[in-house]
């Protein structure tokens, strides 16, 4: 199946859902599948595109973001849809605590190879500095739910996000603050 099968296939397993449906609708979004989530060579992605992306894992990821009126404005913010599967479970029905945070540092990193594209953040390796998580709810496995993340700033090299993950109605199950930073050379 090809990257814009996968896609397409995501955005219409979404779509059929009520509460994700209402957050697909706007004439500046753009949807799709998050870049983690193709295969690449050299094994780069290759947790998201691979080992969580199963039917037993997390079946189904769609990206959604506002396009800035203006092609030189950062995008700020982005939200992104996941199915997640029992596969997943640290107590029964139940996301494992570090899976929680693993989708809060990739969902907060998302933002960098978006602008990364727009031009507004060099095309140079990020990586996680911290991510302090807040555990508030238990996040429901063989269910739907979205991860939110937004740029609060970026000082140079550093990028700062913060990140949370909601229920179908809204309430936030784990937040988190995370720090990227721009390596000075290739790994």
């Amino acid at each position: 199946m090809s990257d814009t099968e996968v896609s397409k296939s995501d955005y219409e397993h979404f779509a059929s859902i009520p509460w994700c449906a209402q957050h697909l609708r706007g004439s500046r979004l753009v949807t799709g599948t998050p870049a983690s989530r193709r295969p690449k060579q050299n094994g780069e992605d290759s947790l998201y595109a691979e080992t969580l992306k199963s039917q037993t894992t997390i079946l189904a990821m769609l990206e959604v973001y506002e396009e800035p009126v203006s092609p030189t404005e950062r995008v700020d913010s982005i939200k992104t849809f996941l199915t997640l599967g029992s596969g997943l479970n640290g107590h029964p029905d139940v996301l494992h605590g570090g899976i929680v945070a693993t989708i809060l540092d990739e969902v907060t990193g998302l933002l960098i190879p978006i602008n990364q594209q727009r031009g507004f953040i060099p095309e140079i390796p990020y990586m996680t500095v911290y991510l302090n998580t807040t555990f508030l709810k238990p996040v429901p496995t063989c269910a739907t739910i979205l991860a939110q993340a937004r740029i609060l700033k970026v000082e140079g090299r550093k990028y700062f996000a913060e990140g949370w993950i909601e229920d179908g109605d809204g309430e936030i199950l784990a937040r988190a603050e995370a720090l990227f930073v721009a390596l000075k050379s290739a790994l």
